[in-house]
């Protein structure tokens, strides 16, 4: 059973019949994803790509068995949106916005607690099971199945690792962008432990940037379960000056173990094969599995 989605995914499009979601939409299809329905308020009823529109997640669950829904609502309306999601029952939601309000993470983040569903995002790439299902924005072409989990901050430097674990000869199990924003719903550390679980997974790349105490606690979590699992570490943000936010709101350097170098120490002492370049993501993965 893979993370997350898979070929018996049913996807529901949150902000499906708007630009962003018509074109990533209309990507995911091409690529084999199941995409059953689409929501826009003010819209059921119609078709788009083939696909039935609703004006509600309640009624695609109930008329068509979604199960994961991918959002693409403009900021101001996307913590209802999510919400929304976990009201209907939807297990896995997807959100490729970004710019949502702080404040209104904060409420999702309690309302998520409350229900029985995961929550990856806001501000990332989305999910990918490679030849089964692309939920996201991710270039599917450079993903091959195969037995490499990614987790990764960035959406760029996902596609980098994949593509330099597939040109080492090896493939990817499941790759989780979780996204950049100060709140997200899916930590590393939970991201992480998914995979260490999953029997698909034979090791980890873990990607992570400056700000934040995600991977220092997703590296203690690992030593702490003695897992043998090989994960490979990167770092963004090496020479990026304290204090300043660099590209992701949630990049930026506050305390002491924020820094690059203090998460690769944290990183390597808690059993991490971590890389210093980006370049060197595929040569380690190939090295340290044999």
């Amino acid at each position: 059973m893979s993370v997350l989605v898979n070929k018996d995914s049913k996807i529901v499009v949150q902000g499906f019949t708007g630009s962003e979601g018509t074109f990533h939409a209309e990507q995911m299809i091409e690529y084999g994803t199941n995409v059953v329905a689409g929501v826009t308020p003010g819209k059921g009823g119609q078709t788009h790509l083939d696909r039935p529109v609703y004006n509600t997640v309640s009624e695609a669950v109930e008329k068509e068995g979604a199960n994961v829904s991918i959002i693409f609502v403009p900021p101001a309306f996307a913590a209802d949106a999510i919400m929304e999601s976990a009201d209907a029952g939807i297990k896995v939601i997807i959100t490729i916005t970004e710019g949502i309000p702080v404040q209104d993470m904060i409420k999702v983040k309690n309302y998520i607690a409350q229900h029985d569903c995961t929550l990856i995002g806001p501000n990332c790439p989305g999910v990918i099971t490679p030849e089964e299902a692309k939920v996201g924005i991710m270039p599917g072409f450079v993903f091959k199945k195969g037995k490499i989990g990614v987790v990764s901050k960035s959406g760029t430097l996902t596609y980098e690792a994949a593509d330099q674990v597939v040109k080492e000869g090896l493939g990817i199990s499941t790759a989780i962008g979780i996204g950049g924003d100060p709140i997200i719903g899916t930590t590393t550390k939970e991201a992480v432990k998914m995979l260490i679980e999953d029997e698909e997974t034979d090791a980890v790349v873990l990607i992570g940037e400056i700000g934040g105490q995600l991977e220092p606690d997703a590296a203690r979590w690992y030593k702490e379960s003695g897992s043998t699992k090989p994960i490979i570490g990167f770092i963004a943000g090496e020479t990026a000056p304290a204090g300043r936010t660099m590209g992701h709101a949630g990049a930026i350097v506050g305390g002491s173990e924020d820094t690059a170098q203090a998460k690769k120490k944290i990183m390597r002492e808690c059993g991490i094969h971590v890389v210093d370049s980006p370049a060197e993501i595929g040569k380690k993965v190939k090295e340290v599995i044999g």
